[in-house]
This record gives structure tokens, sequence and C-alpha cells, in this order.
């Protein structure tokens, strides 16, 4: 009976911490799962986050951020601050810093030194012009790149300046105040110009003052036409003279300057349509013309 007793007694225990382990081991499985779902889930979010973004953000920030001091003593002061300037004028360049984009323009020339060594050791050229060719192709390319996007930029803050400062005048003259002018034309309109109204917008709701919000707009996009639109701004709310009669003034000239301008480029368009009529067009007329009399010509002049 007493060995009975012990075989049931052992026979719980048994079953008793087979189930705690069971359970134990259970928990550890099912906390491994849950661990490697929550890695996997991270790693697919971290790869649809890389792959949503752009191509310089997966490849060229990055690639410019690791050479970066390479490239930085080797270029001149002056040299930083000119391309500097230029970025801002022109908006930036795929989110690159100017030291970012000297590195670039180093890795550049580099690849092409090299590529230019290679052909000219290959087919026996000249190795001092092909790599003088790449390193001034490697270094003037990028500036090209950087020179259109600024003109592009500015020309497309002259044409919608206009109309821009005529929603402004409107705004004001109605009642509005300056700020409430800016916020009513970021809501109204989009573009080039708008998104640096705005960004002065929330400078001065930021605290920075009117002149220098303004003013760094004026560097930023470094239009002629709108300087002088900020100074006379400046210069209106130094002395207290009527915001709504000067954006009126001005609104005008700068909308008659744009008015000239567009007729000196329709002036200057029949000159500009010379060259393609002269190499393309009157070749073509000259064949129509004179082809048929070339062949009888030809058809008279062969015997037989």
């Amino acid at each position: 009976m007493a060995a009975l007793i012990a075989f049931l007694v052992f026979v719980i225990i048994y079953i008793f911490a087979y189930y705690i382990i069971s359970v134990y081991q259970g928990s550890s499985k099912n906390m491994e799962m849950r661990l490697k779902a929550a890695e996997d889930t991270v790693a697919q979010k971290r790869t649809e986050s890389v792959m949503e973004q752009s191509f310089s953000e997966r490849f060229l920030i990055p690639l410019a951020g690791r050479y970066a001091g390479t490239f930085k003593g080797l270029t001149p002061a002056g040299a930083t601050r000119y391309i500097e300037n230029r970025m801002m004028m022109a908006g930036g360049i795929a989110g690159l810093s100017a030291e970012q984009f000297i590195t670039l323009i180093g890795i550049l020339v580099t690849v092409l030194v090299l590529i230019s060594i290679a052909i000219s050791l290959f087919f026996k050229l000249s190795l001092v012009k092909m790599v003088g060719f790449a390193v001034i192709f490697g270094l003037l390319l990028p500036l090209l790149i950087l020179s259109r996007k600024m003109a592009a930029r500015q020309e497309s803050i002259q044409r919608s300046l206009p109309d821009v400062l005529d929603l402004v005048t409107v705004s004001v003259e109605a009642g509005l105040g300056f700020d409430g002018a800016l916020a009513k034309l970021a809501e109204k309109m989009k573009g080039t110009l708008v998104a640096e109204f705005s960004r002065v917008l929330q400078e001065m709701r930021m605290g920075v003052s009117r002149k220098d919000a303004l003013k760094a707009m004026g560097e930023r996009c470094g239009n002629r036409d709108l300087s002088l639109f900020i100074t006379a701004l400046i210069q209106a709310d130094h002395l207290g003279v009527s915001m709504g009669s000067v954006l009126r003034v001005q609104s005008v000239g700068i909308r008659r300057n744009r008015r000239n301008q567009i007729e000196q480029k329709a002036t200057k368009a029949p000159i500009k349509m010379l060259f393609p009529l002269v190499a393309c067009i009157f070749p073509t007329i000259f064949i129509v013309v004179l082809g048929p009399a070339a062949l009888q010509i030809y058809t008279l002049l062969t015997p037989g």
C-alpha cells in the first residue's frame, strides 16, 4: 500500500513538473516568435522607408558624406562660399549641402580621370589631353547643372512675381495685415515664390523680425525686381508709410517691367528663328524647287 501511494505521488509530481516545463517552453517559444516577428516587421519597415527615399538620399548624400573630409581641405574657402550662394539661389540640389556638392564634383573628376587614363592607354591616345578634358568636363558639368537650375528658379520667380504681388496688394487693401496677406497667399497660390513668402511668414511667427526675414528671402532668390520690392517694403515699414499704397505702386511697376521683358523677347524672336530657317528650312525649299529642274537637266545632258 505504501509503495502504491509513493508511486502515485511520483506520477503526480512528474505530471506537474512536465506541465510546468511545457508551459515555460511554450511561453519561451511564443516570446521568441514574437521577438522574431517584431524584428522582421522593423526590418521590413526599414527596407520600405529606404526604398521610399530618393536616389540622392539613398546614394548621393551618403557617398558625399563619406568622402567629404577628403575634398574639404582641397577646396578654397572662396569657392565654397561661391557654390553655397549659387546653391541657395537655385533652391538646393537633391538636398545636398555645399560641401557635399563639392565632394561629388571631386568624386566625378576622379572617376573621369581614371576612365580617361584607361581609354588613353588602351587606344594609345594623348594622356595629357584626355586627362585635361576629363578634369574640365568633370568640373564644368555640375556647375552647368547648377547654373541651369538657378536660372530656371529665377525665371519661375520672375514669371509669378506680378500675380503674387497683385494678390498680396488686394489682400492688404481689403483690410488684412501683411502677415494675413502672406497667409492668404500661401492658401490660394502655389509655386517657388509662394513657398519663399510662406517661409518668411513662418520665420516671423518664430520671432524673426520682418526686415531680417525679407532680407533673407531676397538673398535666397537673387531676383532684382524682388530685391527692389523688398527694399521698398522695409523702407515703408521703417517710415510708417501705408503698406497698401506701397504695394500698389510696386505691383504696377513690376507688371510694367514684366511686360517690357516680354516685348523684348518677342523682338528677339525673329533673330533667333533666322538660324533654324537657314540651317533647316531653306535647304529643304531648295531641294523641292531645284530638284525637278536638276533632274531634267541631268536627263538632257545624259547621252542616249
